[in-house]
């Protein structure tokens, strides 16, 4: 009995150094629990651009429809029947140049019949003069009355003067004659015809157009606010006086592409169309390879103002809220501060800043969703050309 008990003292204690044991680690781990940080979040890091203060031309489209410098309707200046055509439509024609043809019988015939009418009116001048000659010695002799030879006087004048209307008349028929050839009036790119050969056409009757391309017109509209703002330039031009830096035109096609030519204004039109409260532009462009044709459209684009010392941020920079603009701004203590601001015209890739910031300051263009207001972040460094 005495052995079974010392046993179970035995038992016990040792149950009893187990538990310690046990209470001592648990007691350690739980300590070191209390005593050890959680880790710190770390900065986020962004991407900054430094706010740029410089000139920029600020920029202005408009809608513009291409025309042809001249536009000439090649119609007939007589009536007949077409018997050719004797140009390739589509093609570039001479000033001067045979367009079409008409029946030159009809005006041939009349050409001849007035050709014989001066004859005839010359003989009549002629027996008329003679008569004034075989008289005038008869009259001064008082062998003849005085009024016969003022009559033979007057019947000359009258015959001179047939002579001069027969003439008049061949040359009219003359001028229908060589009418017969319709010729064009400019050089240019003709159209397509509008007529067939047997056609009959009159003073009418439009035959096809040519429209001289090279200088081309474009025509585009401004407001009447805008008129006003530039009515001394626009008006220094219309007087065939460009006013030095005055702005080019850029034409962009209807492709996108920019026409590699530069424009220059010409005109502004008369008056301000009641109906829109625009006012009509005229604007040239060389055009050597006839590339542009009359009835294209297309945008026009120049910068006739510059802004003088504009504070200049990257678009991305910038996010709207509400109608309002913000921007981040990196202090040198790397906090973040979100600024409203007032923007003004972009210009390209960048945007215009009228307040808010300041030259030189810092802005965050990447990583704006993971930033607060007050937060710290990390500069995240630009890599090297060639990384």
């Amino acid at each position: 009995m005495a052995k079974k008990g010392m046993e179970l003292v035995t038992l016990q204690g040792r149950s009893r150094l187990v538990l310690g044991l046990l209470l001592a680690t648990v007691s350690s781990a739980v300590g070191c629990g209390s005593t050890n940080a959680a880790p710190a979040i770390p900065a986020p890091e962004v991407e900054v651009a430094s706010v740029v203060q410089k000139d920029v031309p600020i920029f202005s489209e408009w809608v513009a429809t291409l025309d042809g410098y001249v536009n000439a309707q090649i119609q007939p200046q007589v009536t007949g029947y077409v018997i050719r055509q004797t140009y390739k439509e589509g093609s570039f024609v001479r000033k001067g140049q045979m367009l079409f043809q008409i029946d030159p019988r009809p005006f041939q015939a009349l050409l001849d019949q007035a050709s014989a009418q001066v004859a005839q009116a010359q003989a009549q001048l002629a027996k008329t003069a003679m008569d004034v000659d075989r008289d005038t010695p008869l009259a001064k002799e008082r062998a003849i009355a005085q009024s016969q030879l003022d009559n033979d006087i007057q019947a000359n004048r009258a015959a001179a003067a047939g002579v001069k209307a027969a003439e008049a008349q061949v040359e009219q028929a003359r001028l229908n004659f060589d009418f017969t050839n319709v010729r064009s009036l400019i050089d240019g790119i003709a159209g397509i015809a509008q007529v067939q050969i047997g056609n009959l056409v009159n003073p009418t009757t439009v035959l096809t157009s040519v429209s001289q391309i090279n200088p081309i017109k474009a025509y585009f509209s401004i407001s009447e606010q805008e008129y006003m703002h530039y009515a001394d330039r626009i008006n220094a031009q219309t007087q065939k006086e460009i006013p030095p830096g005055a702005p080019p035109f850029e034409l962009i096609l209807a492709d996108g592409s920019v026409y590699p030519q530069k424009g220059t204004g010409l005109l502004a039109n008369r008056q301000v169309d009641v109906s829109t409260g625009s006012i009509q532009i005229v604007c040239s462009f060389p055009n050597p390879q006839n590339f542009l044709r009359p009835g294209q459209f297309g945008r026009l684009r120049a910068a006739p103002d510059i802004r003088r010392g504009a504070l200049l941020v990257p678009q991305k920079a910038v996010s709207e809220l509400q109608g309002s603009y913000q921007l981040a701004v990196v202090g040198a203590d790397n906090k973040v501060s979100i600024r409203a601001v007032k923007v003004g015209d972009r210009v390209g890739p960048m945007w215009i800043v009228e307040s808010g910031v300041k030259p030189d300051e810092l802005v965050v263009v990447e990583g704006l969703q993971k930033i607060k207001n007050g937060a710290t972040v990390k500069i995240k460094q630009p890599q090297a050309k060639g990384d």
